[in-house]
């Protein structure tokens, strides 16, 4: 029988790509998207199919993390055969100005998922996107067993999320696993998340239309992958015959001006005449180094990254010079197709012309 998952944030990147993977496994997917008086799913309308088709394997509810009874609903109506939840409020500074929103639906909008199937009596393995980002302070490199210190209320939501993955997966024996998730980019990360503000910028730099990127932090070090290769994992966990928590990352940090100067050089450009920090960017509290150590994940899971940082980097470059009418550099491109990761990506820009949120 054809396996079902449910999926909530499926119109945000991590959700557009599992959607892929999933559809391409053969899986009838069913998605939870928040009812918009714009469009808001740009990002999966490549999957769109016809609702009168009756072979069709891609379902859209209108819906929201902070109503648990319609989750309740929603779930026993599915039945899903694996649940991933990736919906959140997921912007680190944004949670320091809403920080009770933040909390709301990023750490008790998982509480009301995991009651939900509970509640509903499914038998579905349940995926909790967990973040690099609970680590906070501890030094690294972090690992499962690296204490959760978190730096953020985004941090602290999802420490809280964690824990009660791990309760629900104890007290009731529910096959509940934490990805726990290092930066991980594509040309479909929102253009607020500064990965995609550099390469956005450099895209509009090179058309002529700004002059200027303005940034906070820039020594801070992440470890920084590609989207879709941690989407696969986050499948993988769902397959093992019993259910854990996982770091997935790349094992190597980069500084956040180690990124600019990668970007900018990609296409010619000196950084140091366009890039400028303002205070506004910076954080009341920062992270200031996030590596993680795969071994788990590499030796149980089999699974391990094969895009570098540097392609990374030209990857969305590409992507968001071509979203501009511009001739990508094309390297990034190259290494897509060489390495059978070809996702047809660029920067996705919604009918009104603005980029999608």
């Amino acid at each position: 029988m054809t396996r079902k998952a449910f999926v909530t944030g499926i119109t945000g990147q991590d959700g557009s790509y599992l959607a892929e993977i999933l559809l391409s496994k053969g899986y009838e997917v069913h998605g939870l998207i928040r009812r918009a008086s714009t469009f808001n799913t740009c990002r999966i309308d490549h999957l769109y199919e016809d609702p009168h088709d009756p072979d069709r394997r891609l379902f859209l509810y209108h819906g929201d993390l902070t109503d648990s009874l319609q989750l309740t609903n929603l779930l026993y109506d599915v039945a899903p055969d694996e649940v991933y939840h990736l919906g959140a409020q997921s912007h680190v500074k944004v949670s320091f100005e809403m920080p009770e929103y933040t909390g709301n639906v990023t750490g008790l909008g998982a509480t009301r998922l995991l009651e939900a199937v509970k509640r509903s009596g499914i038998k579905a393995s349940f995926y909790q996107a967990s973040s690099s980002e609970m680590f906070g302070s501890s030094p690294p490199p972090q690992d499962e067993d690296t204490p959760l210190r978190p730096r953020s209320p985004y941090a602290a939501a999802k420490v809280y999320a964690f824990w009660m993955a791990v309760n629900y997966r104890e007290a009731y024996g529910l096959p509940v696993s934490n990805g726990i998730l290092f930066n991980h980019e594509s040309p479909r990360r929102g253009e607020t998340f500064v990965t995609r503000k550099i390469t956005r910028a450099i895209a509009h730099i090179v058309a002529g239309k700004q002059k200027y990127l303005y940034l906070g932090n820039l020594d801070a070090k992440r470890d920084w992958g590609y989207a879709p290769e941690y989407v696969e994992a986050m499948w993988l966990m769902l397959q093992q015959a019993q259910p854990d928590d996982y770091v997935i990352g790349t094992g190597e940090a980069h500084s956040v001006r180690e990124f600019v100067d990668e970007a900018f050089s990609y296409v010619g450009l000196d950084a140091r005449e366009h890039v400028k920090t303002d205070s506004r960017y910076f954080r009341p509290t920062e992270v200031q180094v996030l590596i993680a150590n795969t071994k788990k994940a590499r030796q149980r899971l089999g699974w391990e990254p094969k895009v570098t940082f540097g392609q990374l980097v030209r990857i969305m470059v590409d992507a968001d010079m071509e979203s501009q009418g511009l001739k990508p550099i094309g390297e990034g491109r190259a290494t897509l197709s060489r390495l059978g990761l070809n996702h047809a990506d660029r920067a996705l820009v919604n009918p009104t012309g603005g980029v999608e949120r």
